[in-house]
């Protein structure tokens, strides 16, 4: 978590960072701050509790005129919310802004005799102040002494007061990545901001220090020799980084979903049959695999477990989902015979970082979905597929879910193929019915207003509940994140014949209940269950596929037709009516849709 941004050249870097830190806001915001070089040479800092809008205006009042500086958007971890603990953190000759954790702050405290001396509650200010001990004019001999020091992740930018206009920095599994921008050098805690700078970039390498100037980048290894950067090219449109006349990100996100989903799936058909060879990936990694497991963290996990609905019923190939946070401490068996797949947005989530490596001590191969070129989970894994997202900046993820789904439908008809379970027209139709997607999703975003309109009926719930079977319910499963995340309501999905197991209990007159019938197969089962919600007293919010007939003498709170495509594909329409319902309820609450309390974009401690 946490935002950092670092800007040295000829332009005024106050207003640079402010710019950057209002897009990296999503990363954390309960605090924000500045350090600035001044035209004096000297360091000075404005941070304060609240959004980054807060800094903005102590800026404004006394601003700092310099053309270099280092900034930071906090998600508190160590020492609570409050200006002190807020970054950059000064010490000696020694300014910081830090992401990550310095497990060993509390031993590093002691033996460097910091307890008098600190002004903040944060292991930040500790890395600093060790920083300050080992400093006596050599700035790489005390990074690579304090470094060594540290235990736990870290992504560290640096500026010492008596080298005006540098700044160094290090890492350790927590990102950071740099550009040349014109008049100037940049780094960022990702690529998202640094965009409309520059189209190159590099991801700093874990433990090599970059110094950044006006006149361009030096590369160094903890031996102090140069080294190259491995350069990047930011592959998506910049304008993509803005809100686009919408309100918030997420309801532009939403509505990307259909272009994004095609720029994913169109390259990777050919001859009308999936093909993954441009991304690298041998047909062999797909047939001779026994087994697949998924390691990914919330949304992503959830489009694990419609990859595992898929790959099984398709495929008929063995495919567990494990939560990557849970894989290394619950004895996961996996193999040389074992394909792990790591799914994340960012591909910076530490606990999906460490899986794979844990996966890969073990044997296994590994194929990471990621939307972010060169990030740590990407070049962890032995092969990688990206996901042409584009940045995603609301909190709650929508279209990187559905890019994510969209990779692994391609996944699914390309191994069935190869696999024999797929002949040549089945894997045309197949991949027929996945580029027919974009165009049934923009049909449910073009009724947008009938979605806004139902979701005024749950508007005030205090609880919901939604069910379907099958695919259904891995739908509603992140349907339900969705709605909890941005509204506040407590929300819960549940596999529908598992009410009557102990959860009907809590139906009421006052529960609304969502239910997802999409899938031929079951949805005689789902009107029986729905039903028996119905005699408790329980309103039912509906989104059925619209080839599917309503009983007459039903009664339904609100129907949603869904535009009709094959069962295994309705995942994508009800995903995208679910990720409006929760939007217009966190909207017409009045909320933060883009920052829900709590939470951050990127999950980099553990």
């Amino acid at each position: 978590m946490c935002g950092i941004i670092g800007y040295t050249g000829v332009k005024g870097a106050q207003e640079i960072m402010l710019d950057a830190l209002e897009i990296l806001e999503y990363r954390g915001y309960d605090s924000a701050g500045i350090a600035v070089c001044g035209e004096d040479s000297c360091v000075r800092i404005r941070k304060c509790a609240g959004r980054v809008k807060d800094l903005r205006l102590l800026c404004e009042k006394d601003g700092i005129l310099g053309t270099c500086g280092i900034g930071h958007t906090r998600w508190a971890t160590h020492g609570g919310v409050s200006d002190a603990n807020a970054h950059p953190h000064r010490f000696g000759k020694v300014t910081v802004t830090h992401n990550g954790i310095v497990e060993n702050y509390r031993d590093l405290v002691q033996r460097y005799r910091l307890e008098e001396r600190l002004q903040s509650q944060t292991d930040s200010e500790v890395a600093a102040a060790v920083l300050d001990h080992f400093y006596s004019g050599d700035p790489l001999a005390a990074i690579r002494k304090t470094v060594l020091k540290l235990k736990g992740t870290f992504a560290l930018s640096i500026m010492f007061e008596d080298i005006p206009g540098t700044i160094f920095a290090v890492r350790n599994v927590s990102p950071i990545v740099i550009a040349r921008a014109q008049g100037g050098s940049m780094l960022a805690s990702d690529v998202t901001v640094l965009g409309q700078y520059s189209k190159e970039y590099f991801v700093l390498p874990e433990f090599y220090v970059a110094v950044l100037k006006a006149g361009g980048v030096e590369l160094y290894d903890m031996a102090g020799e140069t080294a190259e950067p491995e350069w990047l090219t930011v592959n998506w449109d910049v304008d993509r980084s803005g809100k686009g006349g919408y309100p918030f990100y997420m309801e532009k996100e939403i509505m990307e979903q259909p272009q994004v989903i095609r720029e994913t799936v169109l390259p990777r058909i050919q001859g009308g049959i999936p093909d993954l060879s441009g991304d690298g990936i041998p047909d062999s990694l797909l047939a001779d695999c026994t087994r697949i497991c998924v390691v990914a963290c919330g949304t992503a996990m959830h489009a694990g477990l419609v990859g595992k609905a898929l790959m099984q019923s398709l495929v008929r190939i063995h495919m567990d989902v494990e939560l990557a946070s849970e894989f290394m401490y619950t004895d996961v068996i996996v193999d040389e015979e074992t394909l792990v797949i790591a799914i994340s947005q960012s591909g910076e989530t530490i606990d999906t970082l460490e899986a794979v490596k844990h996966a890969k001590k073990n044997g296994a191969k590994t194929l990471a979905i990621v939307n972010v070129r060169g990030a740590s989970v990407a070049r962890a894994s032995d092969y990688v597929i990206y996901t042409n997202a584009g940045p995603e900046i609301a909190v709650a993820s929508t279209k990187a879910y559905t890019t994510q789904l969209a990779v692994l439908y391609l996944l699914t008809g390309r191994m069935a193929y190869v696999r024999g379970s797929f002949g040549e027209e089945e894997a045309k139709a197949f991949a027929g019915e996945l580029m027919r997607v974009p165009e049934v999703m923009q049909k449910v975003l073009d009724r947008r207003e009938e979605i806004h309109y139902i979701a005024r009926s749950i508007l005030n719930a205090q609880d919901v509940f939604m069910m379907g079977r099958g695919l259904d319910h891995a739908i509603l499963l992140e349907g339900s994140l969705k709605l909890k995340e941005i509204s506040y309501i407590h929300s819960e999905a549940y596999a529908s014949g598992e009410l009557k197991h102990g959860t009907i209990a809590l139906i009421t007159e006052d529960t609304p209940v969502v239910a997802v019938v999409t899938q031929d197969k079951v949805k005689s089962k789902e009107f029986s269950n729905i039903k028996e919600v119905q005699s408790r007293g329980a309103g039912v919010i509906l989104f059925i596929k619209e080839t599917f007939g309503l009983e007459k003498d039903a009664v339904w709170d609100s129907v949603f037709m869904l535009p009709a495509m094959e069962d295994g594909f309705m995942v994508m329409p009800a995903s995208a009516a679910l990720q409006l319902l929760a939007y217009y309820v966190s909207l017409d609450k009045g909320l933060d849709v883009d920052k829900p309390r709590n939470l951050a974009k990127v999950v980099t401690v553990e």
